[in-house]
């Protein structure tokens, strides 16, 4: 029986061919793809966000597309449209490239409101609708998207329905210099481009997710969840007499996210319960785009992961998870 530490391992091995650094963002997709979520990543140009996907889809051994966002994006561009048959005088439906297993919206923001409604269906309901008929998507579907932190002009910022659809947002921070020096190296010269080939499968995956929901949670740890993502709602209530720093708290997703997600993570690690440590591990990533700041906190630059931790700091830790 393949092990979460054994599986992880020959996905890490294959990426790494091609892409330098980046373990924890590398950790979470793969918890993200055994929790069947979506990922925001952000982060400045040059960073191999981009690379990562793709890496990430053909070690995983799955159908592959990239989409291209741009503010002429139409909604046919993403889910497809239908196509009119001169022999015989029908419509057909030809899909869109939301029809594969892993769907890299590149620079998601730059696309208008009523793109990212048609990415929001399929996002959430594994399905998208064509000349009015729905057509399910492939098992396993996931979307992970990237957005650019810096660069807002031609940009339309995600609507809170869509940011709270991905389980987790993660920011791809710079390179350390050694491993900087090593890309250098490595990528240096144009004839040595490493070459990736399949190491798991998307049958694999759906089958590991059985051992995943395996994994033992404890009441007090499920008492623990609903108390930090309650407490972020806490903050945004207008009574507290204190100074507001959020408009509205996290959403019941979040605590599904943080079930799903922090047994993912275990199963991972070879550990066959979840303790509080990894939900506190686990909690920026999933909490910081379902909270809303207020003017006051952007103004003393305060940001949603100091936030977070506040409401660690603040939630007792179970004794026994």
């Amino acid at each position: 029986m393949m092990t979460g530490p054994a599986w992880s391992q020959k996905l890490r091995d294959e990426i790494g061919k091609a892409v330098i650094g980046q373990n924890a963002v590398v950790e979470r997709l793969l918890v993200a793809l055994l929790a069947n979520g979506h990922v925001l990543l952000e982060g400045m140009p040059g960073l191999a966000k981009t690379l990562l996907i793709k890496s990430l889809g053909t070690a995983l051994g799955v159908q592959f597309e990239r989409i291209q966002f741009t503010p002429d994006l139409l909604p046919s561009d993403v889910v497809g449209t239908m196509i009119f048959q001169p022999k015989n005088g029908e419509f057909t439906a030809h899909r869109g490239p939301i029809f594969a297993n892993l769907v890299l919206a590149d620079e998601i923001n730059r696309a208008p409101a009523k793109v990212q409604s048609a990415l929001l269906e399929g996002m959430q309901e594994r399905q998208v609708t064509i000349g009015g008929q729905t057509h399910p998507l492939p098992k396993p579907f996931f979307v992970m998207a990237t957005q650019n932190p810096v660069e807002q002009e031609g940009t339309y910022p995600l609507p809170e329905a869509q940011t709270d659809r991905f389980l987790f947002k993660l920011i791809v921070e710079y390179p350390t210099a050694e491993e900087e020096s090593s890309m250098m190296q490595r990528w240096g010269q144009v004839t040595k481009q490493p070459s990736l080939v399949a190491a798991s499968s998307g049958e694999e995956l759906l089958a590991l997710r059985a051992q995943v929901d395996a994994i033992h949670l404890s009441p007090a740890v499920q008492g623990y969840i609903l108390a930090v993502v309650r407490g972020t709602r806490a903050l945004a209530e207008r009574n507290t007499g204190a100074k507001r720093y959020l408009n509205f708290g996290a959403s019941p997703r979040a605590s599904l996210a943080l079930y799903q997600a922090g047994r993912a993570l275990a199963w991972l690690r070879g550990q066959d319960y979840l303790s509080p440590s990894l939900v506190q591990e686990l909690a920026p990533d999933v909490l910081r785009h379902r909270i809303g700041l207020t003017y006051e906190a952007e103004a003393e630059e305060i940001t949603p992961d100091a936030i977070v931790s506040q409401v660690l700091e603040r939630t007792p830790v179970p004794a026994q998870a």
